[in-house]
């Protein structure tokens, strides 16, 4: 079988540092952080007070109230991005086959707030059972897809992937692949995440993932620092639409960008924890870049996951080294959860954006809130720290790892006709 080339023709993005891809990345370049004390709900009993909330989004702007009402935040989110990222593709559905067009979406978690509401109210309660008629099919992960099928009236391939912090990442490589095997023209890919509340923020503090730095929210995400004591959460959404390159053409679709490659791996390791010597993170670029049909020296920039959590920056920079060898000083490596936070199930599309930033502009966004060198890390390396960096990016890779031990990556490259 030919495969057929992939290319990025629409984005959108709703996050913590900007409500759409343009401003997101604007905010990227200029080392904004998007932490704040915690406005959803009272805070001040938790181990953390702060995260990465989204700002100003008003979800009557792009759907009723009814219809708000019916759906979790993190679809809400997902409607938004994917809102952005169908006219910026200038997707015009009633001249294409809706039946060749499908959503593949990722989101770690979900409905959490919905599931936390339902169950709360019903606690507190009388013990008799007055749950929402909605309580099922707001929570569960798959409704974000079959939303926004229903939306645009889309008859493709329609799911969602779950595997924590890589979820949508393996959402656009199963994309990928349905596009470039030829059973799909155009599939609106990406993830969403919404777990800003008080059961993903305890849940969290009780696993110790979570910064504590509540003096100082905005300088708390750390990543490769040596005063780094976890990651901040973060909420929001990416999408990002992939397409066939003869359809782009035929259509005459602006292109960011080509995908080239994805890779995936497990740690089989530990529920939370990365595997100490990164053996996990060094497959799956080892398999993505591969799947490429590309040698370590094509990549100029790895958006790395870079966490901020103490085990897991140098588990990945462990895996770079020894995959990359003396490339990997010649490589631009930034982590942007520094200015995000963490997205979770969302992360992999919100920093695939990035990236494809990144490869159109030859601009690498920083990795900020660097005070101190980590004698652990080897700081020969090239983490963009603090300041963006000017170079030519020819190809990008993005890496995202999940609890469970779930690895994921994508290779994105230029454009070339």
């Amino acid at each position: 079988m030919e495969l057929k080339r992939v290319v990025v023709t629409g984005l959108g993005a709703l996050t913590p540092l900007g409500n759409t891809a343009p401003a997101y990345w604007d905010g990227l370049l200029n080392g904004v952080s998007g932490a704040a004390p915690i406005t959803q709900f009272d805070a001040s009993k938790f181990k953390t007070q702060f995260a990465c909330e989204v700002k100003g989004f008003d979800p009557h702007e792009f759907m009723d109230r009814k219809e708000a009402r019916k759906v979790d935040p993190f679809v809400q989110y997902a409607i938004a991005s994917t809102d952005e990222a169908v006219k910026d593709a200038s997707l015009n559905f009633e001249q294409l086959d809706t039946n060749r067009i499908g959503v593949i979406w990722g989101s770690g978690i979900g409905g959490l707030k919905t599931f936390y509401d339902e169950v709360s109210a019903y606690a507190k309660g009388d013990g008799t059972p007055r749950f929402n008629p909605f309580f099922i099919p707001k929570m569960i992960v798959d409704i974000a897809p079959g939303h926004i099928s229903m939306r645009y009236g889309l008859r493709g391939p329609n799911f969602s992937c779950v595997s924590a912090c890589a979820s949508s990442t393996n959402a656009m490589i199963d994309a990928f692949n349905y596009i470039r095997t030829g059973m799909s023209d155009i599939i609106i890919t990406g993830g969403s995440e919404a777990i800003i509340n008080e059961a993903g923020i305890g849940g969290f503090n009780a696993l110790h993932a979570l910064s504590t730095r509540n003096d100082d929210p905005q300088t708390a995400s750390r990543p490769f620092d040596k005063d780094r004591d976890g990651f901040v959460a973060g909420e929001g959404s990416g999408t990002i639409i992939l397409e066939s390159l003869e359809h782009a053409l035929a259509r005459g679709a602006k292109i960011y960008a080509e995908i080239v490659g994805g890779g995936m791996s497990a740690d089989a390791n530990h529920i939370t924890a990365p595997h100490p010597e990164g053996l996990g993170a060094k497959l799956v670029m080892t398999n993505a870049l591969r799947d490429a049909n590309m040698d370590v020296t094509h990549i100029d920039y790895i958006n790395v996951h870079g966490t901020s959590t103490p085990l897991g920056d140098i588990s990945e920079t462990k895996a770079i080294k020894e995959l990359f060898g003396e490339h990997a000083y010649k490589l631009n490596i930034s982590s942007t959860k520094s200015m995000t936070g963490h997205l979770l199930g969302a992360a992999g599309a919100v920093e695939a954006i990035a990236s494809i930033y990144a490869v159109q502009n030859d601009i690498v966004p920083p990795t900020i809130n660097h005070f101190t060198d980590d004698p652990e890390l080897d700081n020969k390396l090239n983490f963009t720290f603090n300041t963006p960096q000017k170079r030519v990016v020819n190809a990008a890779m993005s890496n995202t790892f999940g609890f469970g031990g779930h690895n994921a990556s994508v290779v994105i490259k230029k454009y070339k006709a």
